[in-house]
């Protein structure tokens, strides 16, 4: 699996597609095509978060193709040390919503984790209320990963106020407990409604029309250039004046364009904060690596994450 030569294969062909076939339905069919020529060789561990139906996994066949064997697991912390003791080669993690913002669990697993950021993917999320017979009037709880309630809540608030929500480890499990319980009714997706055998009561719930979340996936591996990277650090600044614009400033000098910043309790010290970065381009560029290696200089922390190619 090399994931900078496949966004190579699928971005040549979106420049060479004359049509009819959209590109992005000719690229899935090459990304399929590239997931069986892995398989011939070995079939590709990736841990996911479960159980089977979830946006994790979606996430999982869009960048990998299905011919892979998913790892099942209930926590990202789960997917983190499947990985890290080589019952997985890759997984697949969220780590940031448009509606929502960052997904702090994975924020913090990173800064410890010797896992790299090898790939990127972005997935659309069109939430549906979903139960078991449609019929709502049984029901006495909704219940979702935290994200869904929160990426919902607008909606909710306005159809089912005194309804009781409860948050559980993923839609995928609430879309189980709805199939097994007319009590509940469930928020999840598509593939979660096929695989549970549920009705969708409202299709896209969420309070966004636009909702979306980027998924990273993380490996051991280190990527070559692409032709469009990314790169994510995690620094912490000195405690003097102007230390976080010092930090940052060679970016803006060498022609890094920066396109997050982000801050996290540094929550073993009281008040001081670690900075996520993600910036356009490779370690291996001259500008991008003259930035870093000032950065790396005057930073009380200093640890990149990857560079890895950009999800089209």
């Amino acid at each position: 699996y090399r994931p900078e030569r496949e966004s190579a294969v699928l971005e040549k062909i979106a420049q060479r597609n004359p049509g009819p076939l959209p590109t992005p339905q000719l690229q899935t069919l090459w990304r399929e095509v590239m997931s069986v020529c892995r398989a011939m060789e070995e079939p590709v561990k990736v841990a996911f978060l479960g159980p089977a139906g979830t946006y994790t996994e979606q996430a999982m066949f869009k960048q990998f193709g299905h011919a892979i064997v998913g790892v099942d697991c209930v926590s990202i912390d789960d997917i983190f040390h499947a990985v890290e003791a080589d019952g997985a080669a890759f997984g697949v993690v969220p780590i940031e919503n448009s509606i929502e913002g960052a997904i702090n669990r994975t924020m913090d697993l990173l800064l410890n984790s010797t896992l790299r950021i090898c790939a990127e993917v972005s997935l659309a999320i069109r939430h549906s209320l979903m139960h078991r017979t449609g019929d709502m009037t049984q029901v006495k709880t909704i219940v979702a990963h935290p994200q869904a309630l929160a990426q919902c809540y607008g909606w909710l608030k306005q159809h089912y106020p005194q309804m009781e929500q409860k948050p559980v480890s993923s839609n995928a499990q609430g879309a189980l407990m709805a199939q097994n319980d007319p009590t509940i009714a469930c928020i999840a997706g598509d593939s979660a409604a096929m695989m549970y055998e549920l009705q969708k009561v409202v299709v896209g719930i969420q309070d966004d029309a636009n909702n979306r979340t980027r998924f990273v996936v993380l490996g051991k591996q280190m990527c070559s250039p692409s032709p469009a990277d990314k790169t994510s650090l995690i620094l912490a600044a000195p405690n003097k004046a102007g230390s976080v614009f010092q930090l940052i400033e060679p970016l803006a000098r060498h022609g890094v364009s920066m396109v997050r910043f982000e801050s996290r309790p540094a929550k073993q010290k009281g008040w001081e904060y670690y900075f996520y970065i993600d910036f356009i381009g490779h370690t291996e560029q001259d500008n991008v690596a003259k930035a870093l290696a000032e950065i790396e200089s005057q930073a009380a922390f200093y640890k990149c994450l990857g560079s890895y190619p950009v999800t089209q």
